[in-house]
Order: structure tokens, then C-alpha cells, then sequence
């Protein structure tokens, strides 16, 4: 085991990038297995594989790229560059990564209107966002190294995807939407008698 370690992370600095974003894909489709889980019917690895083709064709390369920009542009570990990162991470890679989530997903679903999740979806999302990415960014730009902040991302995407499958599915893109769902679930568990 420690040794796959070791391979990854001497492949993380040699290759970065595919290393990186194959790991973000792998996370933020692992999160859509888990929202399916969650919701308790049969797994559809159709929309596993679609959740997955959105992660690898855009999040993670867009994650991978923005990460790398930001660094460039506000380089540092300083609090006044970690805290500008933060606010341009929320301001513009938090709209386009939500946008893209939404808009992908519809594309790959064939619906009718690519843009109806987004518009119905669009502001609760973000807002949910704003409680949960700014603290992953501030730790992923103060205490994480460069060459695996992607990599961090997706790990922290894991819970993010998971949350943002289910809105996508059947929530509103509110974190209460989806605690009501895992709360009801719950209890229509207890309720139910046990199977003979």
C-alpha cells in the first residue's frame, strides 16, 4: 500500500496534470455512485458515465488550468493572496463550474432545453457553494502544494458531487432540499417493519 502511494505521488510531480485530473474525475464520479446510494434505487451507470464525461472533459481540466492561473496571477501562500484567490475562485471558477455542471449534464441527458437546470438551479447552487468552497480554497491555497491542489479539489468535490448529483437529479440546488430528502428517508426507514 505504501508503495501505490509513493507511485502516485512521484506521478503527481512528474505528470500533473493527467494525474491530477484523473484523480478529480474519478472523485466527482465516485460522488454521483454515492447519491445514487443515498437515494436507494438501482445504480445507473449511465449517468455515472455521463457525470464522469462532464468531470473529465471539463471540471477537472478547468480546475487544473484555473488553480494554475490563480496561482500566477496572486502567487503566495500570504493571507492577502490566499484571500484574493478565494474571492476570485467564488466570483468567476464558482459560476463557470456550477454553469458547466448544469448545461453538461442537460447536453449529455438530450433534454429538450440545455438551460432549464441551469436556470432553475443556477442561484440556489452557488449560494450552497458559498458555504462550503471557501473554506476548502482557503485551506487548498494556504497549506496545500501546487502540484496537488487539483487533486485536493476533487477530493473536496467528492462531497460537492455528491450534493450537486442529487441536485441535479432531484433537489433544488438548496443543501435543505437535500437534507429534507435524507431526513425523510430516514424516517420511512424506521417506520418501515422488517422484511420476512
Amino acid at each position: 500500500m505504501a508503495g501505490g502511494w509513493r507511485a502516485l505521488l512521484r506521478a503527481a510531480r512528474r505528470y500533473p496534470w493527467p494525474t491530477n485530473v484523473l484523480l478529480y474525475a474519478a472523485l466527482f464520479s465516485a460522488g454521483d455512485a454515492l447519491q445514487q446510494r443515498l437515494r436507494g434505487g438501482p445504480a445507473d451507470w449511465q449517468q455515472t458515465r455521463r457525470v464522469a464525461t462532464v468531470a473529465v472533459t471539463f471540471h477537472a481540466n478547468f480546475n487544473y488550468v484555473w488553480l494554475r492561473v490563480l496561482e500566477r496571477a496572486l502567487p503566495g501562500r500570504a493571507p492577502r493572496a490566499v484571500l484574493a484567490k478565494v474571492l476570485c475562485d467564488q466570483a468567476i471558477g464558482g459560476p463557470v463550474a456550477v454553469s458547466a455542471f448544469y448545461a453538461g449534464m442537460s447536453i449529455l441527458q438530450e433534454k429538450d432545453d440545455i438551460f432549464l437546470d441551469l436556470k432553475q438551479k443556477f442561484w440556489n447552487t452557488y449560494k450552497s457553494g458559498l458555504m462550503y468552497w471557501p473554506f476548502v480554497q482557503l485551506t487548498n491555497f494556504s497549506l496545500v502544494p501546487t502540484h496537488w491542489r487539483t487533486a485536493y479539489t476533487g477530493l473536496c468535490g467528492f462531497l460537492w458531487a455528491t450534493f450537486l448529483c442529487f441536485s441535479q437529479q432531484s433537489g433544488d440546488g438548496t443543501f435543505k432540499s437535500a437534507f429534507t430528502f435524507l431526513h425523510m428517508k430516514e424516517a420511512g426507514a424506521v417506520e418501515r417493519p422488517p422484511e420476512k
